[in-house]
């Protein structure tokens, strides 16, 4: 059989035809584009996290199989929307977002030009987009959590939560960190790869900035890298440490170490000012543990921990202790001395229990701490004389009639003299008033009906010592002790309808556990005192009354004229006491080697006094005046006239002894004239005193029962004034100031007349206040009508003449002024004349620069006891305000 291999090949296909389908080729037609509808407002929510759903593509409906697993697929809804399109891709499981894109997924907010959704890959791909004149805009903003990273652009995966970010910004509280690459390891560790961080608000362009190769970088906790560098205006400093931490924790306080300043002095050596470290113990307190050193073997020590319970209390405790070690041991001006200082100040909220409360406000230590300090350089604090402290508990109980009783302490020290007065404690008991003539309800109106009486008990232990014998076993052993009641029965009527009545009549008992004994020793040929110890008590009483109406005046000047009318308010005041002899509480003694014979009394130096030995029966006169006047309002659209204040008191006052005899005592009391106002819409404060007195003096100044107009004077002789003026004046309404200030609470004024406060290392105090726009770029034109100003004018003037002197021992002018050169320049003055003295009182000035993320500040005095200059430059940002160079010259003393 002859084979034809054309037939089998042909017959083969043949066969294999019939077995299987047929397809002929179809060229389909190119359907016309169909527009993009924009759906900017309308989200598109995607499903591809759903097992079963239906995605139309074109005209393809494609169906998922629902029993088939996909290990791919997303826990959460993707929601995604831009401007342009939203594409999805379904061969390459892409969906593509451009123009304004935006994609939600769980906690992740994904923002930026371009957008692209692996959901295969489960990675998401972000990146800028170029605009018409192919400026790159649109950068990325990547959101999870609380945490916001703006790059050029960003790889995520949402699975392993892993993250590729290129040229990354992100703010981490003070810190605006920027890397040229980063690496997101998981929600809590980056990786960072030549990357800097700042404090400055222009992350790309900052005048200053740490940078560093690499960096491991824990969002709200941490920052730790290897080898950083300071470039300052973008040059290099040799300034760098071979690894650098820091702290960037979300809570309001974190502990820390707090880096000491560099500082040197004539006398004692090379020091380390303010190093320590930071206790952020709880939410409620914390504690700061200070100290300072110097070569010459001066040290210093200070705690200081604030404290608070919201509702409930507040306050601060500081503790400052130094060691100070003048010169060299061997050298004639070698000395040593220790000093310290308490401060103590806490406030109870009255929301925490209306019934009682409880308050402190310690300031005590050696006399000469705040002169003496090498921490300090506070000029109000060193000028004042006197510090004080109290400690209060009081206690209301709601009883009929209702009882109040407080506890406190009390100390007052001055610094001169350094005599210490303590009180500990004062217990003070109050009950109500009671009307026994009244009911409960019913109106108290008449003599009878207003009669009523209170008790009061006040006891106290108090203790007179000096600053050398403070808190010693000595201290306590001259204490004097006593309790004082007072029983006070009065009514109010009215009289003869114009004129108020009151009169009181006051029962008094003292107890006390120390009365004295005096004699005249024959062997000794002195007068001797003795303490006795025991109970003892006397009892005294005394009547009062007073008569007082209100007049009014008024005078017309008529509507046409500026000063329509003039208001005075006057209220005369005529008053009574009488005080009885209590003669059986005297004794006599010798008072001499010849007998001759003098009174005391046992309860003489007593904490309460001694019973008055003659009769006291004295009348009072005063009148109180005020003067208001209506002046038409210098707006003309407002129609009702203005009233102005031009005296709101003018006081006088004086008394006349019924009993005077002429020789001893004098009638009439000297007359006391005082008086202030407030003018220039209440910026200028103005009081004023004198005291005139009608008798005359004899050669050696003694007051003699002649009156001054019968010896050849005048009605009255002025004996003393004085006058006060304050002015304060601004360009703008100025902050109220800080009343806890260390110059405030140590007694200064609230002012800057006395200047500011020289703080050393970390205290440095700002002109600045917060308020200014950062950024030069916020000014957009010359800096030259209106600058910030202002300016406290005060000025002292005392005339002394009790001796014929007619001397003016007091004559004294202060200004502070401050005002800004330019937005970033303040400058400020404090200076005086004393015009009896003749001489420039305390001087300083103030210069500081606002160096956008840095401050600059330069204090200067420049003669006198508190000589000092201080110079500091420093990053204003908390979390970097070690990074700082502080000089200052030690204060002449």
């Amino acid at each position: 059989m002859q084979t034809n291999l054309f037939n089998i090949v042909l017959l083969s296909f043949l066969l294999s035809l019939g077995c299987s389908s047929v397809y002929s080729q179809d060229l389909k037609k190119k359907p016309s584009a169909i527009p993009a509808q924009k759906q900017v407002d309308k989200p598109i929510v995607s499903p591809i996290n759903e097992t079963k759903t239906l995605k139309k593509v074109g005209d393809t409906i494609i169906k998922k199989d629902s029993l088939k697993s996909n290990k791919n697929i997303l826990e959460g809804k993707v929601v995604y929307k831009a401007d342009q399109y939203s594409r999805i891709d379904q061969k390459k499981k892409h969906i593509t977002l451009y123009d304004k894109a935006e994609l939600y997924y769980k906690d992740i907010e994904l923002k930026a030009g371009i957008i692209i959704l692996d959901y295969e890959k489960n990675e998401v791909y972000a990146g800028r987009i170029k605009d018409s004149t192919g400026k790159l805009t649109q950068y990325p903003n990547f959101k999870q959590g609380s945490n916001v990273i703006e790059p050029d652009s960003i790889r995520f995966n949402f699975k392993t939560k892993k993250a590729l970010i290129w040229n990354s910004r992100t703010d981490q509280g003070e810190f605006k960190v920027k890397a040229q690459v980063t690496k997101k390891e998981n929600d809590s560790v980056y990786f960072l790869k030549n990357a800097r961080f700042t404090t400055s608000t222009n992350v790309d362009n900052p005048e200053y900035y740490f940078q560093t190769s690499k960096v491991k970088f824990i969002p709200g906790k941490k920052v730790i890298t290897g080898l950083t560098h300071m470039v300052i205006a973008n040059v290099p400093t040799p300034i760098a440490m071979p690894f650098a931490y820091f702290p960037m924790s979300k809570e309001t306080s974190v502990s820390g170490i707090l880096l000491p300043s560099y500082n040197d002095s004539n006398t004692r050596g090379f020091s380390l000012q303010n190093g320590g470290y930071y206790f952020a113990l709880s939410d409620q307190y914390d504690l700061t543990v200070m100290g300072d050193y110097y070569t010459n073997g001066s040290y210093g020590m200070r705690f200081e921990s604030a404290y608070a319970k919201r509702y409930n209390y507040r306050g601060n405790v500081n503790i400052r202790y130094e060691n100070l070690i003048s010169s060299e041991r061997g050298f004639p001006d070698y000395s040593k001395q220790k000093i310290y200082n308490i401060q103590w100040s806490h406030s109870r909220d009255s929301k925490a229990n209306p019934n009682s409360s409880f308050s402190a406000s310690v300031n005590l230590g050696s006399s000469k701490y705040f002169t003496q300090s090498i921490n300090q350089a506070n000029v109000g604090s060193t000028l004042n004389n006197t510090l004080s402290s109290s400690v209060s508990y009081s206690k209301t109980f709601n009883s009929v009639p209702e009882v109040r009783m407080s506890l406190s302490a009390t100390h007052s020290q001055n610094t001169q003299t350094q005599v210490i007065d303590m009180t500990l404690p004062t217990l003070q008991l109050s009950v109500d008033r009671i009307y026994p003539f009244a009911g409960k309800d019913e109106v108290k109106k008449g003599f009878i009906k207003n009669i009523n009486f209170q008790y009061n008990l006040n006891g106290r232990n108090s203790v007179t010592t000096t600053d050398s014998l403070f808190f010693k076993p000595q201290m306590f052993r001259d204490a004097k002790i006593g309790a004082q009641h007072t029983i006070p029965i009065s009514t109010n009527f009215k009289l003869f309808k114009y004129f108020s009545a009151t009169t009181t009549a006051n029962y008094e008992e003292v107890w006390y556990l120390q009365t004295l004994k005096r004699f005249y020793d024959t062997d000794k040929s002195a007068v001797v005192e003795e303490t006795i110890n025991g109970f003892d008590a006397f009892r005294t009483y005394s009547f009062s009354s007073s008569l007082g109406t209100t007049i009014y005046g008024t005078f017309n000047f008529g509507d046409d004229k500026r000063i329509k009318s003039i208001r005075h308010v006057m209220r005369p005041s005529l008053s009574y006491s009488y005080t009885p002899s209590f003669e059986k509480y005297y004794d006599t003694y010798a008072s001499d080697a010849s007998g001759k014979m003098a009174q005391y009394t046992r309860f003489e130096n007593g904490i309460y006094g001694s019973p008055g030995l003659t009769n006291a029966s004295n009348v009072g006169i005063s009148i109180s005046n005020t003067f208001e006047a209506k002046v038409t309002d210098s707006d003309s659209t407002k129609v009702e006239a203005k009233k102005i204040m031009l005296l709101n008191n003018l006081n006088v006052s004086t008394s006349y002894d019924l009993n005077a005899d002429g020789k001893t005592t004098l009638a009439w009391a000297p007359v006391r004239v005082s008086g202030g106002t407030q003018l220039f819409k209440d910026k200028l404060n103005m009081n004023f005193a004198t005291t005139l007195d009608p008798y005359a003096i004899d050669n050696s100044g003694t007051r003699i029962n002649t009156f001054n107009v019968n010896n050849g004077g005048s009605l009255f002789r002025m004996t003393s004034a004085n006058m006060t003026l304050n002015y304060a004046i601004s360009s703008k309404e100025k902050d109220k100031k800080d009343k806890n200030s260390q110059t405030t609470r140590n007694g200064g004024r609230e002012d800057d007349l006395f200047g500011t406060n020289n703080g050393f290392g970390n205290n440095q105090p700002s002109q600045f206040d917060g308020s200014e726009e950062e950024g030069d770029d916020k000014i957009s034109e010359f800096f030259t009508s209106n600058l910030p100003w202002d300016m406290t004018f005060a000025y002292a003037l005392t005339y002394g003449n009790s001796n014929r002197e007619k001397t003016i021992t007091g004559n004294s002018v202060m200004i502070s002024a401050n005002t800004d050169l330019t937005p970033k320049w303040k400058v400020g003055m404090s200076t005086g004349y004393d015009f009896v003295q003749k001489g420039v009182t305390y001087t300083q000035l103030r210069f500081e620069r606002d160096l956008a993320s840095w401050r600059m500040s330069f204090n200067w005095t420049p003669f006198g006891t508190n000589a000092n200059w201080n110079f500091f430059i420093g990053i204003k940002s908390g979390v970097l305000s070690d990074v700082k160079w502080n000089k200052n010259s030690a204060v002449r003393r």
